[in-house]
């Protein structure tokens, strides 16, 4: 009697889950899951492995079997995430909007406003706001971050608020549309905790590199997050790169490499649209570049994906073993995420440091300015000069601003020039 045959154990508590390799012209032994049965008409019948004629269909479909069960291994595909955390982060911007605005009320508080017929929803005119959108002032009650409110009055939560606020229609349309594009995607892949922290510790670190550059008026916008989002797609690739690199052949195949040439142009693409904005007069490039290099640090450390070929042993479907045991995580996966962790505590913390400190930036770089905004014949990056006629009565300055009329009370501290003319700046926005 021949014996050649190989039988692997891939459940030992469970003794009916086995395969056979069984050399053809050759019988098997019976094993628990494959005895004979009697049908219901006196006949038997197989089950599990064939027997006699019966071996070359047993054969065959085991065959398919394990070609499945190749596939299988071969990549496993992650959990997809259903998105809803991105549309409701978009709801909530809009709303948060739309009760701006209501708040702003500008005609209460302006002669002439765009678009009158929508009540006290209408826009501030457009030489104090450009993008149809409220006053400065209300953006400030909003929540606006404003550096000498955080460093003096230690309302830092500023920092946080100010992502959720927008300037106005075409500021909020054009980052809820991006937000949308960018951020289902990266939820769908790697869910909403994931990607709703890189969102705000992103935004928040935006609004550091603002702060210490940027002292003077008011910044708002959800631009800083979504840069993180940016960040965080190329450090993905990085550290992925083994699952990306295997896909890439199989998606060349069928798609002649369109698919992928496609998503790379279209993230490019809205990079350079966006740095481009950036240097625009009045648009916060700082809170830009501080969202980016947040958020790629962040993708090293929320966004790391086990190595391609590796099988977790929980995903092995019963009857099949896994190939070969590679480890989770490549050395270069640890390397980048423990690098990336430092980087971020480091930075984080000496920028919280600095701002608590009332340190600006711009003393120490000459040229940073620019990254913000580059002058160009068509316009300047110089901020318009304001007026104002300010009267102290008791314990309060009342400043009243020359180009529209409007006034405002404010409690009298120490006498600051600097101080008056932000607050200047502020009520003439």
């Amino acid at each position: 009697m021949d014996s050649k045959i190989e039988i692997k154990v891939t459940n030992p508590k469970n003794g009916d889950k086995v395969l056979h390799s069984v050399r053809p012209g050759h019988a098997t032994s019976p094993s628990p899951s494959s005895q004979p049965s009697q049908s219901s008409d006196g006949r038997r019948r197989r089950q599990g492995q064939g027997y006699g004629h019966g071996e070359g269909e047993g054969q065959r479909n085991r065959g398919r079997e394990g070609q499945q069960a190749g596939r299988l291994i071969d990549f496993m595909p992650f959990k997809k995430w259903v998105p809803w955390m991105i549309p409701g982060f978009v709801l909530v911007n809009i709303s948060l909007f739309m009760i701006t605005m209501y708040i702003n009320n500008c005609p209460k508080n302006s002669k002439k406003c765009v678009g009158s017929f929508l009540g006290r929803f209408s826009f501030q005119p457009f030489k104090e706001n450009p993008l149809l959108g409220p006053s400065s002032s209300t953006l400030e009650k909003m929540g606006a971050l404003e550096v000498s409110k955080v460093v003096k009055s230690r309302q830092a939560w500023r920092m946080i608020s100010c992502i959720w606020l927008h300037a106005g229609v075409f500021h909020i349309l054009a980052n809820m549309l991006s937000l949308l594009f960018i951020g289902i995607r990266l939820e769908q892949e790697f869910g909403f905790v994931r990607i709703g922290m890189l969102y705000l510790i992103a935004g928040f670190g935006g609004s550091i590199l603002s702060s210490l550059f940027i002292q003077t008026g008011i910044s708002v916008g959800a631009s800083g997050a979504l840069f993180g989002l940016l960040g965080s797609m190329l450090s993905e690739l990085i550290t992925n790169w083994t699952i990306y690199s295997n896909k890439a052949r199989k998606i060349a195949q069928k798609f002649n490499s369109w698919y992928a040439f496609a998503a790379l142009l279209t993230l490019v693409l809205v990079i350079v649209i966006n740095l481009a904005m950036g240097i625009l007069p009045h648009v916060d490039n700082f809170a830009h570049i501080g969202g980016f290099i947040s958020g790629f640090l962040l993708g090293f450390v929320f966004l790391i994906r086990p190595q391609f070929g590796y099988v977790s042993q929980k995903k092995v479907p019963p009857g099949y073993i896994a190939p070969s045991r590679k480890p989770k995580h490549k050395t270069y996966q640890y390397v980048l995420w423990v690098c990336s962790l430092i980087l971020l505590i480091a930075g984080f913390a000496i920028g919280l440091i600095l701002l608590l400190r009332g340190v600006n930036l711009n003393e120490h770089c000459s040229w940073c300015h620019y990254m913000s905004c580059i002058p160009t014949p068509l316009w300047s990056c110089k901020n318009r000069q304001v007026y104002c006629q300010s009267t102290e009565f008791g314990k309060s300055l009342n400043l009243t601003c020359i180009s529209n009329g409007k006034s405002e009370i404010y409690p009298l501290t120490e006498e600051n020039t600097s101080q008056v003319q932000q607050l200047c700046s502020k009520l003439c926005g």
